[in-house]
Order: C-alpha cells, then structure tokens, then sequence
C-alpha cells in the first residue's frame, strides 16, 4: 500500500468565546490545516499539523520538504517514515514547525493503519475498554474577573466538572475559584510569562486557591530544572510539555522531576508515533498523561483515541470553551455531561466534512 498523494486544506472556522478586546479578541477563528493522505488501494486517511499563528510555514515545510520524500513509500511503515524524516530533516530544527509538519502526516498514517485493518484507532492500539473520556473546559484568556466568573459559571452549567483558565493575575484566579466554589478542580495555564523568581511569588500567591495544577509557568519552557526547583518548593502541581517536540525532551524533563502531569500535544509533538513514546516514558516515570488538545481537526479525534487507548486513572481531554460557527465532525466535538464519546468507527472514527473544508478554505 503505497502513499500515492498528499495535499493540504487550510480551514478558519469564527468562533465567539464571550471575551473582551484585550484577551484573545483578535483572535477570530479557529485555524486547522488538514493533511489528507491517498494510497494507491484506495485508502485515505486524514491529519492535523499544528498551525496556530504559523499556517503558511507548516503548510511550506509539508509540501516543500516531507511530501517529495515519502511520495512512492509504503503507508504502513509509519514509524520507519517518522524517524527517516525526523533525521533527514533534523537540520531545520526537531523543535517547532518542521515537527509540526512531521506530525500532521503521521496521524494521517495512523488514521489509513486502522482504516487498513477496520479497527478504530484505539483499539488497534490495544485499548477497548473505554466509550467515553471525562472534559475539562479550557477557557481562553479574558484579563477581567467578571467574565472568568461568567465563563466558569456557564461551564459547569453545561456539565464541565473541571475548569482550566489562561490567566496570570490573582484576581481572575479568585473568582473562578469563587464562582465554582470548593469541589470544582481548577487548573491554570499561564503559557511561560515568568522568570523562576516571578514564578515562586505569583504561586505562593496562587496556592491558596487550591490549583489542581499550575501549567507552563516558567520562560523558556524547556528550563526543567526551574519547572522542578519550582514544585518542589510550593508543594503546587505542575504540567507542562505541550511546547514539547518529541520523546527526548519529555524524557528529559522527566529526569527532572518537573511535572506531575504531561501534555503532549499530538500536533507538535511528532504525532501518534511520538506520543506513544512519550505515553510510555510518562508511565514508567509516575507522571500522568494529560495530553494537550485544544483543537477540532483529527488532531482531537486522535487524541480521543490516545486516551482511550494509554491513559491513566484521571487522564482528562482538553476542550477549547468557544462557540465554533461550524464543526468538522459534527458533534463529536462536544461533550455530554461532561465526557466526550470515544469514535468507534475505523481509523480516526470520522473523515472531516467536506462541506466546512470548502465553506471555510483560507486558501
């Protein structure tokens, strides 16, 4: 079964999210650049590379520098193709939009091996004891208590039993805290503002709000040592890896002790070939796997199935909390009561509407 072509569909779906000029205002869509793979059999399978701010460079790296390689090769070999690009490639980087490009083909792979063998991907990867996948609400950044109350409220009213805020002032912090009351985990990511010093004294701020887990506080992220002085010494839970590329970096922050949870992000991070790898590290070194997901390409169904298929006790999936103006797989993108359906359909359990590829094309 050889890979016969691959072409990709940039998409930009609007969304609302309830927020203000300020946060992520200028921010009105949502970006998915879909990697579709055909084989000669007939078989085609579709990907997610990570794009976000880098839409045009992703698609470039895919075209220009994996396509030419991998045209002719055979689709079964995926983790022979995943680590004979990521050596060819290496000098343009393992780190960022050369990976991201690894990752989108490498799901695609994944999606024709079950489609291949008519077994939804979780369960070619030995897993089938899971139909669904408790969620966590990931609210977008808003810089205004009020409406971190409002969002949070809205959340838990819609069944979210976990609350994730992208918010680096106390204030904000508080009155989600105060909105979901006491039994209501709530996590914050900060996205790397701070040096170590800045780190220490906004936790010590933080910790009284009882965080399940403080996310990405530290700049550069790959300053494990800094992530791990840190939780040691606030006692506060930390996760981080979604800036991760493949398994070598979340081995070393591993060997760190920087974490309790980490998040691979399957559209960065190598795709699914990698993020077993990481899953795998991550079990033998008592962290639990969170995985990184805030998008709705395959990207999220892989996901789904990831979990599903190599998560711990208490692995949560991610949920950007934004009102999309379409969806590419209807409502599998929504949560019930708080969970989300494991697709049970081969392969990635879904092919992406074509309808909403079309209707949104940015190019």
């Amino acid at each position: 079964m050889k890979i016969a072509a691959v072409e990709t569909f940039p998409i930009k779906v609007p969304f609302t999210f309830g927020g203000a000029p300020g946060g992520f205002a200028r921010w009105t869509s949502n970006d998915t650049l879909l990697v579709k793979v055909q084989t000669d059999t007939g078989i085609t399978g579709w990907g997610d590379a990570f794009c976000y701010g880098c839409m045009d460079s992703v698609r470039a790296a895919l075209h220009g520098m994996i396509v030419p390689r991998v045209i002719g090769r055979d689709a079964r070999d995926i983790a022979r193709l995943s680590y004979e690009l990521q050596q060819a490639l290496h000098l343009h980087g393992r780190y960022g939009i050369t990976i991201f490009a690894v990752s989108g083909l490498d799901i695609a792979l994944w999606d024709i091996a079950g489609k291949a063998a008519n077994l939804p991907l979780h369960r070619l990867l030995g897993g089938a004891g899971q139909t669904s996948l408790p969620a966590y609400a990931s609210l977008l950044k808003f810089r205004d208590p009020e409406r971190v109350a409002a969002r949070t409220k809205l959340a838990i009213q819609q069944g979210y039993r976990y609350i994730k805020l992208h918010e680096t002032e106390e204030a904000e912090v508080r009155a989600a805290r105060d909105a979901a009351g006491d039994g209501v985990p709530i996590m914050v990511d900060t996205n790397c503002p701070w040096t170590p010093e800045q780190a220490r004294q906004m936790t010590l701020k933080l910790r009284p709000y009882d965080l399940y887990w403080l996310e990405e506080p530290i700049f550069p992220p790959e300053d494990f040592p800094a992530i791990a002085r840190l939780r040691e010494g606030t006692g506060v839970a930390m996760a981080a890896g979604e800036n991760n590329c493949t398994a070598v970096q979340f081995r070393d922050m591993f060997a760190a002790n920087a974490v309790d949870y980490a998040q691979p992000s399957v559209t960065k991070v190598g795709g699914i070939t990698e993020f077993l790898k990481v899953a795998t590290l991550a079990e033998a070194a008592g962290v639990t796997l969170m995985p990184h997901s805030p998008y709705f390409g395959p990207g999220f169904l892989a996901t789904l199935h990831l979990t599903a298929a190599r998560g711990q006790p208490g692995a949560l999936v991610e949920r950007y909390h934004m009102d999309l103006e379409a969806s590419l797989y209807g409502d599998l993108i929504d949560p019930v009561n708080g969970a989300f359906a494991v697709p049970q359909d081969p392969g990635l359990g879904r092919d992406p509407d074509p309808d909403v590829i079309k209707t949104y094309a940015a190019a």
